[in-house]
């Protein structure tokens, strides 16, 4: 079934923020699903995201989540058949509380899903949820990228690459975990490495670092000849820019967008703040800064309370950092530096992607009314998707979703003109 190219002015992307502590968990989701299936999980945990530990239940239009997952928007039983699926399938994790201690879990990836009126309701398990709604623990994925991957192993492999992209690794997995992942741990064919290494860890690897934006490469431990554990490294694709979420008349609803405005943060930063850090985490931070006095510059002081996590002190008595809090202060301290250089070069694709689209705005204004019909005319004409001209119809030149295929146009229009 084809894919269709998704309206992302909806949908929120993948929330980040700076942690305190070093990364200890995650959730494993089992790789026993299929692509659309997959894509079908990320989409739901999307639109639930916001309400996701205050609602029992969220709902989404049939027909959308069906168009959006590339299904037919008709064809409900395969939307019943995914959904059933998913209530089958095991979310599992392992990890330290904030306390150190050891917790593990296990959970239905949806504790139920129903069809009814045309209309999707559907719920998590409390537990589930509020690992699902913390980004230290779960990465939510860009569903603008997931729509790329044509193999389920591919995508697997890149939701579970992604959630480590700020430390640069994913650890080293044994092979038994690696193929749970991947949903093969049951096939007595991938217990070869040798067919394990050619049938899934190659062609995933290839997917990944060829629709995503991620490289990834992976590194082999043995024990004498026999292969015993993966991991994978993990940087930035500079060759698949980001495309930036717009949302914005969602996140102007906000209260605490409002209250960015009156402390004088402008009406793009603010939502640049709340889509990296989270509505809670900014929150968290403009209280802090409102408690502090003397402050001559709220936004500079905000914006370093942001980046460093500043919190209140906690009155206690002093003891020697032990040497594992030394180490994982030092960790953070790589983490930081990882994350700032991420944000770096997400900011120069931003402002080059502007810029890009400050050109085309000059090249559309030279063009006589009739010429910049036959532009518009033309554009289309080559957007192969619904979804695509839609939203072309309703952002122009501006529209972000079409954001490369309009740079491409007006290359071949005005050589050089981006230079």
């Amino acid at each position: 079934m084809p894919e269709t190219q998704l309206d992302m002015d909806h949908l929120s992307g993948a929330l980040r923020r700076e942690t305190v502590k070093k990364n200890v968990a995650a959730i494993h989701i089992s790789g026993k699903l299929t692509l659309l299936q997959r894509k079908l999980s990320n989409v739901l945990l999307l639109n639930a995201y916001d309400a996701l530990t205050s609602a029992s239940t969220h709902t989404i239009d049939a027909r959308t989540l069906a168009m959006m997952v590339g299904y037919n928007s008709n064809d409900f039983d395969t939307l019943r058949a995914s959904l059933r699926a998913l209530a089958e399938t095991v979310a599992e994790w392992d990890m330290l509380d904030e306390q150190g201690r050891q917790e593990w879990g296990v959970s239905s990836l949806l504790s139920f899903a129903k069809l009814k009126s045309g209309v999707c309701e559907y719920a998590y398990s409390p537990a589930l949820a509020q690992k699902l709604y913390d980004p230290k623990i779960y990465a939510l994925i860009n569903v603008q990228i997931q729509r790329n991957f044509s193999s389920g192993h591919g995508l697997a492999l890149y939701e579970n690459c992604y959630r480590f992209v700020r430390t640069g690794s994913t650890g080293w997995w044994s092979l038994d975990v690696f193929r749970k992942l991947m949903g093969v741990d049951g096939s007595d064919y991938y217990s070869s490495f040798k067919h394990l290494n050619a049938k899934i860890i190659k062609p995933a690897v290839n997917e990944v670092n060829k629709s995503s934006d991620i490289l990834i490469e992976p590194e082999f431990q043995k024990k004498g000849r026999s292969v015993t554990d993966i991991r994978f490294r993990i940087k930035g694709n500079p060759q698949k820019a980001m495309f930036e979420i717009d949302d914005s008349d969602g996140v102007r609803n906000l209260a605490v967008y409002k209250t960015l405005r009156k402390q004088g943060v402008s009406d793009r930063l603010a939502r640049q703040w709340i889509a990296e850090h989270g509505e809670k985490y900014v929150q968290q931070k403009l209280d802090y800064v409102t408690g502090q006095g003397g402050v001559k510059s709220t936004l500079g002081y905000l914006s370093a309370a942001l980046r460093d996590d500043y919190k209140p002190p906690i009155e206690e008595t002093q003891v020697a950092p032990s040497p594992e809090a030394i180490e994982s202060a030092r960790l953070r301290q790589e983490e930081k530096v990882q994350e700032e250089k991420a944000y770096a070069a997400r900011a120069a694709e931003r402002t080059e992607r502007s810029r890009k689209l400050s050109v085309v705005e000059e090249l559309v204004s030279r063009r006589n009314p009739t010429q910049r019909d036959a532009d518009k005319r033309l554009f289309m004409a080559g957007l192969d998707n619904d979804l695509d001209r839609e939203h072309f119809r309703s952002h122009g030149w501006r529209s972000g979703l079409n954001a490369t295929r309009i740079f491409s146009f007006w290359e071949e229009l005005e050589p050089e003109a981006f230079e």
